[in-house]
């Protein structure tokens, strides 16, 4: 839990110059934008204070001197001046959002598409909660600024100089005396900027705990009911939501002590200018106008000190994710491609592995000295214990990891030399656990590939016997899936994957434990369907039912990730080794549950 926070939640610096940097390089494409809003935040931010200021001539002119059309035409003036504010508001608040939501579409962008280019090695390492995170409340947080951040914070800045610039015109004594409380507002922001930090940072990590919690928990409700733990999940949740609601609570808290206090010392102005611009009055220093006018900008003067605070929290937020966000995207975990690819042209699904040699950490190899040929359109099983390394050769085959030591070949090309995406177009895989989307069952099989025609879909349904069950459901093949294919039985699920895999016509098809969690019946139809589509096609068959691979052209034992044995069925039988042994305490086993 401690990683976890420091990575993710303990705070750098309130304002980083690097940072903002990169932050501006999103706007530069919408300069234009920027520039608009700002052209129209100095001229909104002066009719505010230019109110006060037709105030004072409404009354020194025109009230005190009766003259009533001139006070009329004063008062045109001041709803002209409120009616142009409020177009020019409307302007300014629409340019602000278009420039943050096209900020923001650029960055989910860039995100997602550099999250999809990142290797497995960092998803086995990352919580898929904190990229949510990152791509999903991180970036929000970020639209504050880019909308409400970096352009307003114009408005309030220009709005003081402006009400700074009308107070000093009229009278310098009592623009002096209005500013004595700064000393004050200052000190008291300053210890309200440090509090709010502290509590802040507790709000992140216990929201990060919360969602990491939730998305865990919610994923694996399953889990949950069958072993009854609701309650105690419950109660979990409870003390985690807890903390969040204290945290929150607590930076609530210095909020309620600096608005009231921001509008004391407000107050204390207002209350210095009447005593002191009153005593002026008497005198006959000043008009009456002069002091309404004062009491008016003390009132619109503290108002942006406070957005300013305001906008102070949405920069520390918004450099706390922006800290969190170029982490991700300055993750280099990639599985480089070659700079000049060689091409596979016509594929005929030989392959290779020489001397290859993995480790997921260093020096812990998993696989060792791995070498065997797999011929175009034979079909080879890989065999062994849970852990033995059959899986970790597929992702290596597909580059999903990049090997430590050795070559793999297909068509006599080293896989590292050959793009990712042109390798992986002539290999399809279906995996034990079938990850289905939200969608209807053809876009599962096309995965939304326009050049995979319908009648390509329901031929490669019909060939792994998926046709069945689909042409029962009350939509057939647009028929909605949910997601995770929560409304398929396993088996049915499968039988898509299957449709999936061929779909796409692969050269190399991969099966890992593809039948494992299939009910005797339907492996029987797969089993049939199998046979049809391995002719013509190299693949390789990761089997945990032995009895699966006995027509196998080779098969392959691994143990402890080397390889033990290599052979056919009876071959590897007659030398009462681990295949042997393995086969035996499996039809024990099926002994066992015949009886």
């Amino acid at each position: 839990m401690s990683d976890y926070r420091q990575d993710d939640e303990i705070l750098g610096k309130a304002y980083d110059a690097k940072l903002m940097k990169r932050l501006l390089s999103y706007i530069k494409p919408y300069r234009k934008y920027v520039v608009f809003a700002i052209l129209l935040n100095i001229f909104v931010a002066a009719l505010g204070p230019l109110r006060p200021y037709l105030t004072k001539i409404a009354i020194d002119d025109y009230i005190s001197n009766s003259d009533y059309n001139g006070l009329m035409i004063i008062s045109l003036i001041l709803i002209l001046s409120l009616l142009l504010q409020s177009v020019i508001q409307y302007f300014l608040t629409y340019s602000t959002q278009f420039l943050g939501q096209k900020t923001l579409y650029d960055l989910r962008v860039q995100l997602f598409s550099h999250v999809q280019k990142l290797a497995l090695k960092f998803f086995d390492k990352t919580p898929i909660g904190r990229i949510v995170t990152r791509t999903t409340n991180d970036v929000e947080s970020l639209g504050e600024l880019f909308s409400s951040g970096i352009v307003m914070v114009f408005s309030d800045i220009f709005i003081i100089i402006w009400i700074l610039g009308f107070m000093f015109f009229l009278d310098i004594k009592l623009s002096l005396v209005t500013l004595s409380v700064l000393p004050i507002l200052i000190y008291g922001t300053f210890l309200f900027r440090r509090k709010v930090r502290e509590a802040y940072r507790n709000v992140r990590y216990h929201l990060a705990r919360l969602n990491s919690y939730m998305q865990e928990h919610i994923t694996g409700m399953n889990v949950v009911q069958i072993f009854r733990k609701e309650k105690d999940e419950f109660n979990t949740f409870s003390s985690i939501n807890a903390d969040h609601r204290d945290a929150n609570i607590k930076s609530i808290f210095y909020y309620a002590i600096f608005y009231p206090s921001v509008e004391l010392i407000s107050s204390a102005a207002i209350a210095m200018i009447i005593w002191y611009g009153g005593g002026e009055v008497i005198q006959g220093t000043i008009t009456i106008g002069v002091l309404f006018a004062f009491v008016q900008y003390v009132e619109m003067f503290f108002r942006p000190i406070r957005d300013l605070s305001e906008k102070y929290n949405i920069l520390q937020t918004s450099m706390a994710s922006s800290e969190r966000i170029f982490n991700l995207l300055d993750n280099k975990t990639f599985i480089n491609n070659p700079t000049n690819p060689l091409p596979l042209p016509k594929i005929k699904g030989h392959i290779q592995f020489k001397d290859v040699w993995f480790s997921y950490n260093e020096n812990n190899y998993v696989l060792k000295n791995i070498n065997f040929e797999i011929k175009p359109g034979e079909s080879v099983a890989i065999v062994g214990h849970t852990g033995a390394g059959k899986s970790t050769l597929i992702n290596i085959l597909t580059r999903f990891y990049d090997i430590s030591k050795g070559s793999i070949l297909v068509d006599g090309i080293d896989i590292r030399q050959i793009d990712k995406r042109e390798l992986r177009k002539h290999i399809s895989m279906v995996l034990q656990d079938v990850y289905l989307f939200s969608g209807t069952v053809k876009s599962n099989i096309t995965l939304d590939n326009d050049e995979i025609s319908l009648e390509s879909v329901k031929k490669a349904a019909e060939l792994v016997g998926a046709d069945k069950f689909i042409e029962n459901l009350p939509n057939k093949y647009d028929e909605e899936v949910k997601e995770r294919g929560a409304t398929l039985s396993v088996g049915q699920k499968q039988l898509i994957s299957f449709a999936r895999a061929l779909a796409y016509q692969p050269k190399i098809l991969i099966l890992d434990e593809a039948t494992s969690s299939i009910d005797t019946d339907t492996e029987k139809i797969i089993q049939t369907a199998i046979q049809n589509l391995l002719k013509g096609r190299t693949s390789i068959i990761i089997a945990h039912r032995l009895s699966t691979i006995q027509n196998a052209d080779k098969i392959i034992v691994l143990h402890k990730g080397e390889i033990k044995e290599i052979g056919k069925h009876q071959e590897l039988l007659a030398k009462k080794g681990i295949y042997h042994k393995l086969y035996q305490l499996q039809y024990k086993e099926q002994e066992i549950i015949s009886a």
